[in-house]
């Protein structure tokens, strides 16, 4: 029998359908993977996720696997090797903003002791679940945090970029009550 998923993890390529069946959605407390789903999630905004999916790889190669304390140290030199590295997306600004909001995360990581604790505290550690398929793009919480990292600084994390973030690292289960993954994950 054929495991029933998310309408948009069917009749897709395979590394959608694993990153649907083993990460998306996955309650997330690592700060390393917490930043590297960061800095995806603000590259992929204007694209497909397949694109960022196809591209992980080189990504974490280029970003030093998403250490945050190399990335924030990033100089000159290593923002024109980005630039140049045909394997990302070398979007001038999403690079920027990469090393700021690595800087940032430090920061909140700091105050916060974990940028996990920081993330989390705007459930209390719960697990929201979205109602019936609604296919949300934003909702008042990632309006909530969006505001509260561009306060801090942070570029590239307007509410439609951080409500996917908060679907990818598991805040909210929005996978379709028919799917496999959901009652996994609730």
């Amino acid at each position: 029998m054929t495991k029933k998923r998310c309408h948009w993890a069917e009749d897709v390529e395979d590394i959608y359908v694993m990153y649907h069946d083993q990460e998306w959605g996955v309650p997330t407390h690592d700060d390393q993977e917490l930043f590297e789903l960061l800095v995806l999630e603000s590259f992929q905004a204007g694209l497909a996720w397949i694109t960022i999916l196809k591209k992980r790889e080189n990504f974490r190669e280029a970003f030093d696997n998403f250490d945050v304390e190399k990335v924030a140290a990033y100089d000159d030199e290593k923002i024109e090797e980005l630039r140049n590295n045909a394997g990302i997306i070398r979007h001038k600004g999403k690079i920027n903003a990469a090393i700021n909001n690595a800087k940032i995360f430090i920061e909140i990581q700091k105050e916060y002791g974990s940028f996990s604790n920081y993330i989390w505290h705007f459930t209390d550690n719960k697990i929201l679940i979205d109602t019936e398929e609604n296919y949300l793009t934003n909702s008042p919480l990632s309006d909530k945090i969006a505001k509260d990292l561009k306060k801090r600084g942070m570029k590239f994390v307007g509410t439609t970029i951080i409500y996917s973030y908060l679907e990818s690292i598991g805040v909210i289960n929005n996978h379709i009550h028919e799917c496999f993954r959901y009652g996994e994950l609730k």
